[in-house]
């Protein structure tokens, strides 16, 4: 298949309501200014310290990497121009047969240590990568699914046969996997991986200064030197205090507004405001690996007691209406009939069924958000609260900052912290898995903890499906709608991507799950 006819068949689904109002990616005219300064970026969420890519699922860190990194390629998923791809440290691709896929390598790259790149840094990180120990864990099925030749230095060639699935997941994986140095990898856990980033991107990883993330301008970058000198990336939790610092010029790129900040700031004169949909979902979580949600009646009963078109009111241009547990981006999306809509009677129905008529016997329930990050969380964190506590289930909300918030965001033997928790999932492909197999699959627990042998088989036969084609259908007709009924989690929406920016920066492209291309950025 070639490239035109692959990424058109994962990602021409949308068919969302006002998605048409939604600019699709957004890239600000590139003009070179005379006088340059690093760019100011305040991020939304704090960092780990463990620079290890593998290592974490943080977006703020991925961002960072994003600016330090290279990737094969980049898919920018845009709607209006869906089998777009940019070329990075690949040039160009073939798919050989359904378990081969060949890339050819850009010449002439060093990572930023002076090493060469070279096919065995493409083979080192995905096979370390697709590791099932690692907490972001970047293929679903785990290295000893696929083998990597390389024939020479510039060629790389993944196959797949022993896997039994089709090769042409390497190039969605492809624009998501941040290539690593097989001389870091190989050193391991501990050693210069986890230390620093070492990558080919257009930034330098320079220092880590309290929140501050010093990156500086790759003079030795194949595509030329950036146009400013750095990027400061630094964690400021409050939005609030985001958006005064635009104000005031102090900072010149912040992210995460909340509806109003975007009716504020759009008003300004000197600062203008970026949209994008993103790959990214915001879910309401259950932990399924402890009473009483793991019971799929109780879950269905708390997905059938929350209004979504009302959490949709609260967010405004935050948040873009889904029904699928991915973005509409992604390969394989489609609209489920079977999705649990807001049904009170239904509710009631599933939770006499389940033995708590009127919610009558049900455990004490801790409902975990974050603020400071996701838009809104805390105000439809009270609404969600609301309803279910309206249809019998005794919740309580815990309104954290988000570093406590991630501290008990994973599921552990026993069951995970709290009973249900608030969370969004962004991995920048258009593979789905790296949503459904992360959260739903017993072999890759995250936050929901679920252990179901029907879920585990129709993501085993969606992922080994010998077409593309054949993988859609199993992904729509079989997984998906029983991830609806099973109910591991809620989809909430699909989050829209807002930054906002000083008018004086150009040419900052936006990806649709946050991460950005500063390479030709100006400040003027």
């Amino acid at each position: 298949m070639d490239r035109r006819s692959f990424l058109r068949a994962g990602l021409t689904t949308m068919g969302v309501a006002g998605m048409a109002s939604i600019n699709p990616g957004f890239f600000i005219s590139s003009a070179f200014a005379s006088q340059q300064k690093t760019m100011v970026f305040l991020s939304a969420e704090n960092i780990t310290g463990n620079w290890d890519p593998t290592a974490h699922t943080t977006l703020s860190q991925s961002t960072i990497e994003g600016f330090v990194m290279g990737f094969l390629i980049r898919s920018p998923m845009r709607p209006d121009n869906p089998e777009q791809i940019v070329y990075d440290l690949a040039t160009s691709y073939e798919e050989i047969d359904s378990y081969k896929i060949k890339f050819n390598l850009r010449k002439g790259v060093k990572f930023h240590d002076g090493r060469p790149f070279t096919s065995e840094d493409i083979k080192a990180t995905f096979k370390y990568a697709s590791r099932l120990d690692r907490p972001r864990q970047s293929f679903p099925g785990g290295p000893d699914t696929f083998d990597v030749e390389t024939p020479d230095e510039h060629t790389v060639i993944f196959n797949t046969e022993k896997g039994g699935y089709g090769a042409g997941l390497f190039l969605f994986l492809a624009s998501y996997i941040p290539i690593m140095s097989a001389a870091d990898v190989a050193l391991g856990a501990g050693g210069p991986l986890t230390q620093r980033l070492n990558g080919t991107g257009p930034f330098t990883f320079g220092e880590q200064k309290g929140n501050t993330t010093k990156l500086l301008a790759n003079a030795n970058y194949y595509a030329g030197a950036p146009k400013v000198p750095g990027v400061d990336y630094t964690f400021t939790g409050d939005a609030t205090t985001r958006m005064l610092s635009l104000m005031s010029g102090e900072a010149d790129v912040i992210e995460r507004l909340e509806p109003e900040q975007v009716d504020t700031l759009s008003a300004k004169d000197d600062i203008k405001i970026s949209t994008v949909l993103s790959v990214e979902n915001k879910y309401l979580f259950f932990r399924c690996s402890k009473p009483p949600f793991n019971d799929w009646r109780v879950r269905r009963a708390a997905c059938h007691a929350i209004d979504r078109s009302m959490i949709l009111e609260l967010l405004g241009d935050a948040g873009s209406k889904s029904k699928n547990f991915v973005s509409p981006i992604k390969f394989g999306y489609t609209d489920l009939d079977n999705y649990p809509e807001y049904d009170p009677e239904e509710c009631q129905r599933l939770l006499a069924e389940a033995g708590y008529p009127k919610g009558e016997g049900l455990p004490k329930l801790e409902y975990l958000t974050s603020t400071g990050f996701y838009p809104k969380t805390k105000e439809y964190g009270e609404l969600i609260t609301a309803l279910l506590q309206e249809q019998g289930f005794p919740v309580e909300l815990n309104v954290m900052e988000v570093a406590a918030w991630n501290e008990r965001l994973y599921d552990r033997p026993g069951g995970g912290p709290g009973h249900m928790v608030d969370c969004g999932w962004a991995p920048g492909s258009p593979e789905p898995d790296l949503v459904l197999r992360a959260h739903f699959h017993s072999s890759s627990k995250r936050i929901c903890g679920i252990e179901d042998p029907e879920l585990d088989a129709a993501l085993d036969e969606e992922r080994d499906a010998p077409s593309l084609a054949e993988r859609k259908k199993s992904l729509q007709t079989n997984l998906m709608p029983m991830l609806a009924d099973k109910a591991p989690a809620l989809s909430l929406f699909t989050s829209v991507m807002i930054h906002a920016m000083r008018k004086d920066v150009d040419g900052l492209f936006f990806y649709p799950d946050g991460l950005m291309n500063a390479k030709d950025t100006t400040i003027s």
